[in-house]
């Protein structure tokens, strides 16, 4: 679904380290072309030592980059990476769990080696995989067999929300982003108090400049992205949640219809997010590891 984000989970000590001493960087790594140096492998180990990683860093370091470089071109090819104001927000929160200003979390992570922009470019590979995962294993089907299975198990039919849902998209072009993203901020801010409702949401758009409709079908509760998850949990039935800035400009939802639903649907869609919720607490989620698995063998990975 084209709303999906997913927001970093992550912690380290945030204690000033003594900053590593770069020496003349040189290519440890290439993968598919995409250099990777020794000067990136130095800044993901003064990354690892602030988690309090423990091991052969530099191998480790390495073989992570490598990992978020497959990653990336992947996020890059079917185009699902978040924005950069998805990244600033993430930070800004981040820094805000650790009591810490942006400009004291910046220092930090300097003064240890590690550099805002490394740190945010792992920010971006974390909130952006997810939607690659979700996407391709997301529709997964339990057989019959199994579902009856786990309702016998359960003795009853979950019961979750239905959401029917439509996007409303107020354009923002990249290379207009700076001079107008408030203004289009305010225009859909002031849209959601006149909106019509969804029968009549796509003429609603006509009477505005750039704004699209999407209808996004039914969706259920466990599958809303994080990011616009409580947004549409707060949202009133038949009306519109919050805005967000995404990467193609600001949007908010409208909540078409919803209501609750113990369906055969519904069970499996609740059935699989308890099983993705247990997967996460015991480790990689396993459709991660078979993706990137599928991503390095068709890769072309040089160790000079």
């Amino acid at each position: 679904m084209a709303i999906a984000a997913t927001a970093i989970a992550i912690s380290f000590v945030v204690e000033p380290l003594q900053p590593p001493a770069f020496a003349a960087s040189e290519v440890v790594a290439v993968v598919n072309k995409t250099p990777i140096t020794s000067s990136d492998v130095a800044k993901r180990v003064a990354f690892l030592k602030l988690q309090r990683r423990t091991g052969n860093l530099q191998k480790l370091a390495r073989e992570e980059l490598i990992d978020e470089a497959l990653k990336r071109e992947e996020i890059a090819r079917v185009r699902m990476s978040v924005s950069t104001d998805d990244v600033d927000r993430s930070f800004e929160r981040f820094a805000a769990s650790n009591k810490l200003s942006v400009a004291q979390m910046s220092s930090i992570l300097n003064q240890a080696g590690v550099g805002v922009d490394h740190f945010k470019a792992f920010i971006a590979v974390q909130m952006s995989w997810p939607r690659l995962i979700n996407a391709r294993y997301g529709s997964g089907k339990m057989s019959s067999e199994e579902l009856v299975k786990r309702m016998m198990e359960n003795k009853e039919k979950p019961v979750t929300t239905e959401y029917f849902l439509q996007q409303i998209i107020f354009v923002v072009p990249e290379s207009r982003r700076n001079a107008i993203l408030a203004k289009r901020k305010a225009e859909a801010e002031k849209s959601r108090s006149r909106f019509p409702g969804c029968d009549q949401s796509k003429e609603f758009a006509k009477t505005m400049l750039d704004v699209s409709v999407r209808n996004l079908g039914r969706v259920m509760q466990p599958e809303l992205p994080e990011d616009w998850k409580p947004l549409i949990e707060k949202a009133s039935a038949n009306g519109t949640t919050g805005t967000r800035v995404t990467e193609r400009g600001v949007e908010f939802l409208a909540i078409c219809n919803q209501r609750q639903v113990s369906d055969d649907t519904a069970a499996e869609v609740v059935f699989r997010a308890e099983d993705l919720g247990k997967a996460k607490k015991e480790g990689e989620n396993p459709n991660e590891a078979k993706y990137l698995e599928e991503l390095r063998k068709k890769a072309q990975i040089v160790y000079p």
